[in-house]
């Protein structure tokens, strides 16, 4: 799984992030730690870092936030982060400049990094506090929690709690599939006569991508790159499906497990998008542009095919699409799948996507300033808060469901760049902090959808899951390495994979290429690597494992 912030509506927001820190849990009226507020009630200002590379807010407070000052007595100070989530949250720990609430992804790196912060003492264990906290207990309930990261993440710390998790889909029905593929431009598959669908294999997506080549297609004087994607390369990176099996770890066929960075599937992987780039296949700033960079790109007209899912896709081509009819994005194949058979539904490891803790930064009654802020937002009312904007201005209940308000769905559905939608509390970083997703079962869907983008995503479910989806409920052998007592000196080593793998792609030959992946496979067994792995076969046994996964 990757990013599901970057997945969706509310997945992809834009940001800078603000300079400075507030000084935390201060009250309204400025009396110390009892934050009597002007008309008696306490009035906490805490400082939230969204943790998600490109998320952004408004300018001012909100209609949405003035809610939740009403309710909780708490003002909201935002930070975001612009660039590598794993190495803002590495960042905030070492130079011990604190937000007094931090969420952001519960999986990678970014986990790894506040999980050292709880077991180091840098968090605040709510375990005490829980039972006076109904909403935010059920988000952690074991019966809610995938088990390997309930065992990594939640039960870690012989009974203390520090983490939360927030929006893992209460149930199947909440699920969110966001349709992760290679998506054309319509014209462009028009214009080079080829039809998307039947991009089956890599040899037929390789062959699309010269047809385009050839064809010198421009913008504005500009060139098409025939393939592009998001910031620092996201989501290029999901055609390794079509050269292993997709998840982390493979299956060797003697029933243990091995790190997809030793397989030959992820050899040709590498050599092929390597080859896509000296062909100039792809655009060579993919992989070092920032979000606005390549959303010009997208709203010129100059990127024929993107990787992401679906949502992204359409959100930022909304602009050039309505200035361009016929210039929707499109899937291509299915693409096919290594080592799995044609009928297999579409693996999914639909999990929750935030971790949400509360700093050492903030306390006292910051603490439960903070904890009533989060219940708030976990319960139904602070759920629909946050996604749909405040009841009676933005929307109002209509036969038990909630229905938008038609004047405010009209202004949002021209709201291109959701700056609109931001200032009015909608889309700036809320919807991670509301405890399990019942955007289905317990709210009414989404409500701001306009019937185009439904149909849009209809279509491209029934084109990319003909076999429907299969949600994965294994467990995921890179949560049980980390437990091996060889993690400490290894991590270095296996979180230079992804750079190793862009290093190896701009490469000036196959030779260089396959030189930096192996100086790295050495590395990796010289700081632990098969110890580790022996590690993480001996405690899978028995257990269903990870070994097949598409990206969600």
């Amino acid at each position: 799984m990757k990013r599901i912030w970057s997945k969706g509506v509310s997945a992809l927001l834009v940001s800078i992030m603000v300079g400075g820190l507030l000084i935390s849990c201060t009250n309204s009226s400025g009396n110390g730690d009892n934050g009597e507020g002007a008309e008696g009630e306490n009035s906490y200002k805490l400082k939230i870092l969204h943790n998600w590379n490109g998320s952004n807010g408004s300018d001012a407070m909100t209609p949405v936030e003035e809610v939740i000052k009403e309710k909780t007595g708490v003002t909201l100070e935002w930070e975001y982060t612009k660039g590598s989530e794993t190495e803002k949250v590495n960042q905030i720990f070492a130079t011990q400049d604190l937000p007094d609430i931090y969420t952001g992804p519960a999986w990678g790196g970014e986990l790894d990094g506040i999980i050292k912060a709880a077991k180091e003492g840098q968090l605040v264990d709510i375990s005490e506090k829980l039972k006076d906290y109904p909403n935010l207990s059920k988000s952690i309930a074991e019966e809610n929690v995938p088990p390997a990261l309930y065992e990594k993440a939640i039960n870690a710390y012989d009974g203390k709690k520090y983490l939360l998790l927030q929006n893992q889909p209460a149930t199947n029905e909440d699920g969110m599939d966001w349709l992760y593929g290679f998506y054309v431009r319509k014209d462009i598959a028009e214009k080079v006569g080829v039809d998307p669908q039947s991009v089956v294999t890599k040899d037929d997506f390789y062959n699309f991508l010269k047809k385009i080549k050839d064809a010198n297609l421009q913008e504005n004087g500009q060139p098409v790159f025939p393939l592009g994607g998001f910031s620092n390369g996201w989501a290029l990176g999901i055609g390794n499906t079509m050269f292993y099996s997709g998840a982390s770890y493979v299956d060797k066929g003697d029933g243990t497990v091995e790190h997809n960075f030793f397989t030959k599937g992820y050899e040709e992987y590498t050599l092929f998008y390597r080859k896509l780039v000296e062909e100039g296949l792809m655009d060579p700033e993919a992989f070092t542009q920032t979000d606005p960079i390549a959303k010009e790109k997208i709203n010129q007209g100059r990127i024929a095919i993107l990787a992401a899912h679906y949502p992204a896709i359409l959100d930022a081509s909304k602009e050039y699409v309505s200035s361009h009819p016929g210039s929707d994005y499109i899937p291509l194949g299915p693409l096919e799948r290594a080592d799995v058979e044609p009928d297999r539904p579409v693996d999914l490891g639909i999990q929750g996507n935030n971790v949400t803790a509360i700093t050492k930064n903030c306390k006292g009654a910051c603490v439960d300033a903070a904890l009533k802020f989060l219940d708030f937002m976990a319960s139904d009312e602070g759920f629909m808060l946050a996604r749909y904007g405040v009841q009676g201005v933005h929307w109002d209940m209509k036969d038990g469901k909630p229905v938008a308000n038609q004047e405010w769905f009209d202004k949002f559905s021209t709201d291109t760049n959701m700056k609109l939608r931001k200032n009015e509390g909608i889309s700036i970083g809320l919807e991670s902090i509301t405890g399990l997703d019942r955007i289905n079962s317990a709210a009414g869907g989404d409500i701001w959808a306009e019937q185009e983008r439904l149909e849009a995503m209809e279509n491209a479910r029934k084109i990319l899951r003909p076999n429907g989806i299969h949600v994965i409920t294994a467990y995921n052998p890179g949560d049980v390495i980390t437990k091996a007592p060889e993690w400490e000196m290894l991590k270095p080593s296996m979180d230079r994979m992804g750079d190793a793998w862009k290093e190896a792609v701009f490469a000036k030959s196959d030779e260089a290429a396959m030189s930096i992946i192996n100086e790295l496979r050495e590395q990796l067994r010289k700081t632990g690597y098969d110890k580790a792995m022996q590690f993480t076969n001996e405690n899978l046994k028995g257990k269903d494992v990870v070994t097949v996964q598409m990206p969600n």
